[in-house]
């Protein structure tokens, strides 16, 4: 379902997608892209992303801070590992269990979860 829900990514180097799920109900979603009330482009004239652009992981767990849920206990389903941003975002969320199905090439974003205690799985 995070693969689905990458494809409503306006980004065009790198689709993300990502769920929260806590007692087996889908809590929040999110995508990487822009602010909210920004324009919906991701990258600039030469192709690089712009600084301002949200990741999926931290995208939905603003969205679900928004609400009347909460992430206290749940699972984080994203298509791709999180950086090291998003990780402290995860951490300070209570989020307690991190799946993921692609490895990015800087991996200390995983290695600061492992580090918290939060439970990491790689999905091939």
């Amino acid at each position: 379902m995070a693969h689905v829900w990458a494809d409503n990514s306006y980004c065009e180097r790198r689709k993300v997608g990502a769920l929260i799920v806590r007692d087996r109900m889908i809590i929040s979603d999110g995508y990487n892209g822009t602010p909210s009330g920004f324009e919906n482009i991701c990258e600039d004239t030469d192709g690089a992303t712009k600084a301002y652009v949200l990741h999926a992981e931290a995208n939905a767990i603003t969205k679900v801070a928004k609400s009347n849920n909460s992430s206290n206990g749940a699972t984080l389903y994203i298509t791709d590992s999180p950086c090291i941003e998003c990780a402290k975002l995860i951490i300070q969320s209570g989020i307690v269990r991190v799946v993921y199905s692609r490895k990015y090439r800087i991996t200390d974003g995983l290695d600061l979860l492992e580090r918290a205690g939060i439970e990491v799985d790689h999905l091939t």
